[in-house]
């Protein structure tokens, strides 16, 4: 019966943290967080894929869909090496790891030229999550924190271009897709914390709390 207990305690603590928030103006942006970039000159949710780019780098091709309901436009929010608390907030000026849920490869940019419109080339790149500098982007905001529903800009460190969309799109195989880029330019740079799993204190405390509960009753 213990057993039983222990594992609907962990069932109700996973149904919790997997609730999809579309989040309020106010509530902040955390480590450890899994969620959709919303590009708003476009209205398309940052994507990537197992297709590889056949020009340029050769590496995981990384674009934006008007798709919402995708798995594969989910980005774990991560610090650039060092280990951070799961919950922390984001701060603005923050450099930040981005990535891709499905294939464990980073948002990464270099000096290569993008298949449609000549800008830099934006790709996935790394195995499990490790990469290189050419995954680090910097959170610039308003504020103090990086708040969902908040315009931010993200800039490549090793290159100091920004994060944007070019309004070209892809044939086929992934016909309809927008290119996003690299950019010194100011235009398609805006984006926002769209849908996703949210991490914060309170609920790693909850796990905590659940855990010690189920531990002392064993």
């Amino acid at each position: 019966m213990k057993i039983i207990h222990l594992l609907f305690l962990l069932k109700d603590y996973f149904t919790f943290l997997l609730i999809f928030h579309l989040g309020g103006s106010e509530q902040r942006v955390t480590y450890g967080s899994v969620i959709k970039l919303i590009n708003m000159d476009y209205n398309v949710r940052l994507h990537s894929h197992d297709v590889n780019y056949g020009t340029g780098s050769g590496q995981q091709s990384v674009t934006a869909t008007h798709q919402q309901e995708d798995v594969n436009s989910h980005w774990l929010i991560k610090p650039p090496t060092k280990p951070s608390a799961r919950g922390e907030p984001v701060k603005c000026g923050d450099k930040i790891r981005l990535q891709h849920l499905s294939t464990s490869k980073n948002l990464h940019s270099h000096h290569f030229s993008s298949p449609l419109s000549g800008n830099q080339e934006v790709s996935a790149y790394g195995v499990n999550g490790e990469g290189d500098s050419g995954d680090h982007w910097v959170v610039l905001c308003s504020s103090e924190f990086w708040n969902r529903n908040e315009e931010i800009m993200l800039r490549h460190v090793d290159t100091d271009v920004y994060l944007s969309v070019s309004g070209r799109q892809y044939g086929s195989p992934i016909s309809g897709q927008m290119e996003v880029v690299g950019t010194s330019k100011m235009s398609s740079v805006h984006w926002k914390a769209g849908e996703g799993l949210f991490i914060h204190p309170s609920d790693l405390n909850h796990a905590k709390e659940a855990f010690e509960h189920v531990h002392s009753e064993l």
